[in-house]
């Protein structure tokens, strides 16, 4: 198996995953700016998607770490050319956590309302929220399929497919948000919040009917599942095991963010809800290049090429650099109209003016975090990835969080706060890494 790792083979790997990475904030970027312009109760509904996203990304990214963790031992075994002993791994991983998400829609459904009061939601927001949610939901079995099939295709090396899938999607659902919630003169009534909701699990559906095709098609990787399992559902189910309180703190951090800025006033939380969307994008751009480093760094891992491997880890680093100073760069000439496209809402414009410079200073930190969870996750070490983000949840930005806010800092204080979170996600990773494969490398 090749170790090349030029500049050129990068960029064919991260590209497509950079568009198909996207495709998850587009979702829910596209809710959120559709949502904020509707005629009717605009700020309540554009809170009520906020709190409801960032639920459902919990969920999504607790269960669909399975895409982190097929993609490592796919390319670990690809790396070390031995694909036929885990073929059937992908089929049995998709069948145990489809199983989950179904159980998970089961024990949330009925207990919606009471899960987005824990969000400080109430009123017409925590209705908002609860007929969202009660529609979006179904839309989860379908999503947690297609990000265990990219997972697949990652560890192929493949992020083409992928990336065409990922299309298809996001394009389906900005053409439906635009008809269900605005609705069509004469032939269709405005569906506002509900018709968002309607979009989003119409193109969630859509892209793993594609995702099944592509790799019935493209691969020899089976979709039905067939026993015993794999001998490597084992470190499969440990890897997730890990990612799990990894995801947890995670989403700890995204929860009391949300809880603290829905406290501080229906303005504040429909400002903050734009602002981690734009957030969320800049993630999702940058995970392109993460997404090389987890496909790379499998298969180097797997076929002990230590040496390109911290050569690989170099060249990351500065293209994530370079892409988060673009970032935030780009960010800055477009400040003023950025906002304008999802609210007209003077308050709600004032307070994401505010604190929108905090997320885009942090661009160049968040894109070696994410470059390093990559790396981390392609050599299948979950273990320290989920320490060091349990680290920096409960001893840095948690505590942060609660002395800004005693200083009544509000939602600068969420987003200084989730900077030095970053910092303590990057650095502890950047050490790991080159206390464990420089000697290495040096020996290679």
């Amino acid at each position: 198996m090749s170790s090349n790792i030029s500049l050129k083979y990068i960029n064919k790997l991260a590209i497509p995953a950079l568009i198909s990475g996207i495709s998850e904030p587009i979702l829910s970027i596209t809710d959120t700016a559709i949502v904020g312009n509707i005629d009717v109760n605009p700020v309540e509904s554009l809170a009520a998607v906020g709190i409801v996203g960032t639920f459902l990304s919990m969920l999504i990214w607790i269960l669909g770490q399975t895409r982190s963790a097929i993609s490592a031992i796919i390319s670990q075994y690809l790396g070390a050319d031995n694909l036929e002993s885990v073929k059937n791994l992908p089929a049995q991983a998709i069948f145990i956590v489809t199983s989950l998400s179904l159980l998970i829609i089961a024990s949330t459904y009925p207990f919606a309302s009471q899960i987005f009061k824990l969000y400080n939601a109430s009123n017409l927001i925590l209705d908002y929220s609860v007929l969202y949610y009660k529609i979006r939901v179904f839309g989860f079995p379908f999503t947690l399929f297609t990000i265990a099939v990219f997972g697949t295709f990652r560890g192929l090396q493949n992020t083409y497919h992928p990336m065409i899938i990922a299309i298809i999607g996001a394009s389906a659902n900005i053409i439906l948000d635009f008809i269900l919630v605005y609705g069509i003169p004469g032939y269709l009534e405005p569906m506002n919040i509900e018709g968002a909701a309607y979009a989003s699990v119409i193109a969630q559906i859509l892209m793993a009917l594609f995702s099944a095709y592509f790799l019935l098609k493209k691969t020899s990787i089976p979709l039905i599942p067939t026993f015993p399992f794999n001998k490597e559902i084992k470190r499969f189910i440990v890897m997730i095991l890990n990612l799990f309180v990894r995801t947890l703190a995670l989403n700890i951090t995204l929860y009391f963010a949300t809880r603290f800025a829905t406290g501080y006033g229906k303005n504040y939380i429909a400002a903050y809800t734009i602002a981690i969307n734009l957030w969320f994008l800049g993630a999702f751009i940058i995970d392109g290049y993460a997404g090389a480093g987890n496909i790379m760094s499998g298969r180097l891992y797997g076929g002990k090429h230590y040496k390109n491997l911290v050569n690989l880890n170099k060249k990351l680093i500065k293209i994530g650099l370079v892409v988060g100073f673009i970032l935030t760069v780009a960010g800055f000439i477009v400040y003023k109209p950025i906002g304008l496209l999802f609210t007209k809402e003077p308050e709600v414009l004032q307070r994401f003016y505010d604190i929108f410079w905090i997320v885009l200073i942090m661009q160049p930190i968040c894109s070696i975090a994410f470059i390093f969870d990559g790396i981390f996750k392609g050599l299948g070490k979950m273990k320290t990835l989920r320490n060091v983000l349990l680290l920096a949840t409960f001893l840095v930005f948690i505590p942060i969080l609660y002395a800004l806010d005693y200083f009544n800092f509000k939602l600068n204080g969420i987003f200084i706060a989730l900077t030095f979170w970053m910092i303590a996600r990057a650095l502890p990773l950047l050490i790991s890494f080159n206390k464990q494969f420089i000697p290495l490398a040096k020996n290679n």
